[in-house]
C-alpha cells in the first residue's frame, strides 16, 4: 500500500508540475461523505460513508485541425477509511475527430452511460444497482462513439475476451438530447448490453446478462420527471426480470426535493422495490449539504434494508 500511496503522490506532482510541456490538464474531484443509520436487515447501526468520493486527471492534446488525443484517469478514495484508500474507476486513452471518439481502457458500459442523471440517487444507498444489474464498470474494453446529429448520438461499448476462455460482451446505446436539460427539453436512450457480467446488489441476480434499458427525462411545469425500463436475462439460467423506476425533483431556492421508487419483478420468483425520499441544499456552485431515507423490501431473501443519512458534497 505504501508503494502505491508513494507512486500515485509522485505521479500526481508530475501531472501538476508539467501539465503545459504536453497536454492541457485537469485536475478535478469530489468529496461525498454521510453520516447515517443503516439497517441492512440484521438490526440498524451507524456509520460514516465515503460515497464515490473520487480525484481525476484528464485532458486532450490537439495534434492537428482534424485529431485530437483525449484521456482520463480516475480514482475513487475511501475518506472514511474503511476500505483501499484508492480503487480505479474510468481510465482510458483515446482519439477524437470529425469521426466522433474512439476510447481504449476501463470505461462505464453504454448502457450504464445511457441513465444520464435519471437514477437522483447514484452513489448513494438508493442507487438502481442495488435492485439491478446493469451498472458496470467494464476493463479492456473499446468504445466508440459518434457525432451528435440533431441531437441524436450512438455509442458501442466492445470488451475483449482478456484470455483464451474467456467471453467478449457488447454494449449498444442510442441516445437523444442533453442529459443535463439544459442544452434539450428531454433526454432519452434506448441501450442493451449482449453477454455482459453483472450482478444486483441485493444479491438476486449475478452472472451474464442479456439486457435492454430505456430512459426518458424531461421537465414538466417546473419538475424533473424520470422513467426508466429494464428487462434482463440470465444467459446460464434463463432467469429474468422487468423492472421500472420512476424519479421526480423539484427545486425551491436552494433547496431540491427528490424522489425515487424502484421495481425489479423477478419472474417465477420474487418482486424486490425501493423506495428514496431526499432534499439537497445548495451552499455554492460547488457545495451541497443533503439528505435521503431510503428503505428496500428485498423479497427474495426475506429481509427490508433501511438508510436515514445525512451528508456533504465538495465538487472542484
Amino acid at each position: 500500500m505504501k508503494l502505491v500511496k508513494n507512486t500515485l503522490a509522485l505521479t500526481i506532482c508530475s501531472i501538476i508540475a508539467l501539465p503545459t510541456l504536453a497536454a492541457n490538464v485537469d485536475i478535478y474531484g469530489r468529496a461525498d461523505v454521510s453520516l447515517q443509520s443503516s439497517d441492512k436487515g440484521d438490526g440498524s447501526f451507524s456509520e460514516v460513508n465515503s460515497n464515490a468520493s473520487r480525484i481525476g486527471f484528464k485532458g486532450n492534446h490537439k495534434l492537428n485541425d482534424d485529431l485530437t488525443v483525449i484521456y482520463k484517469a480516475e480514482f475513487e478514495v475511501d475518506i472514511d477509511g474503511d476500505g483501499d484508500v484508492f480503487k480505479a474507476r474510468n481510465q482510458y486513452i483515446g482519439l477524437r475527430g470529425a469521426f466522433g471518439e474512439v476510447l481504449l481502457g476501463k470505461n462505464d458500459s453504454m448502457l450504464k452511460q445511457s441513465q444520464g442523471k435519471t437514477d437522483l440517487f447514484s452513489d448513494l444507498n438508493g442507487d438502481i444497482k442495488r435492485l439491478w444489474v446493469g451498472e458496470n464498470r467494464l476493463s479492456d474494453t473499446l468504445t466508440y462513439k459518434s457525432p451528435k446529429f440533431n441531437g441524436f448520438q450512438l455509442g458501442v461499448t466492445y470488451m475483449a475476451e482478456d484470455e483464451v476462455d474467456g467471453e467478449d460482451a457488447f454494449s449498444i446505446a442510442a441516445l437523444y438530447g442533453d442529459k443535463k436539460l439544459k442544452k434539450s427539453k428531454i433526454y432519452a436512450s434506448i441501450a442493451m448490453d449482449s453477454e455482459v457480467k453483472g450482478k444486483s446488489k441485493d444479491g438476486a441476480a449475478s452472472g451474464y446478462f442479456d439486457t435492454v434499458r430505456a430512459t426518458v427525462q424531461g421537465k414538466i411545469s417546473g419538475v424533473t420527471l424520470g422513467l426508466m425500463l429494464q428487462n434482463q436475462e440470465n444467459i446460464d439460467t434463463g432467469a429474468e426480470m422487468d423492472g421500472f423506476m420512476i424519479s421526480a425533483k423539484y427545486s425551491l431556492g436552494a433547496a431540491t426535493l427528490k424522489g425515487q421508487y424502484q421495481v425489479a419483478d423477478h419472474k417465477d420468483a420474487e418482486k424486490n422495490t425501493g423506495i428514496t425520499a431526499g432534499i439537497d441544499y445548495k451552499l455554492a456552485k460547488n457545495t451541497k449539504l443533503y439528505a435521503f431515507y431510503t428503505t428496500f423490501d428485498i423479497k427474495t431473501d426475506n429481509r427490508d434494508e433501511d438508510y436515514l443519512a445525512a451528508g456533504i458534497q465538495y465538487k472542484f
